[in-house]
């Protein structure tokens, strides 16, 4: 098992060619992000300015 002490969220992101998925985890499990994702970087790099990035 790893450590995940200090660990506050784990992040994922589904790939694809025409759409892209977010979520996020906590270590204990609960569902704190599950959205659709822009699918182009520029749309991603605005996506991420407004939540903190």
């Amino acid at each position: 098992m790893s450590d995940i002490e200090g660990v506050g969220v784990f992040l994922g992101m589904d790939v694809g060619k025409t759409a892209h998925h977010g979520h996020g985890l906590t270590p204990a499990g609960k569902k704190v992000f599950d959205k659709p994702m822009p699918n182009s970087e520029p749309k991603l790099r605005a996506w991420r300015a407004t939540v903190g990035g």
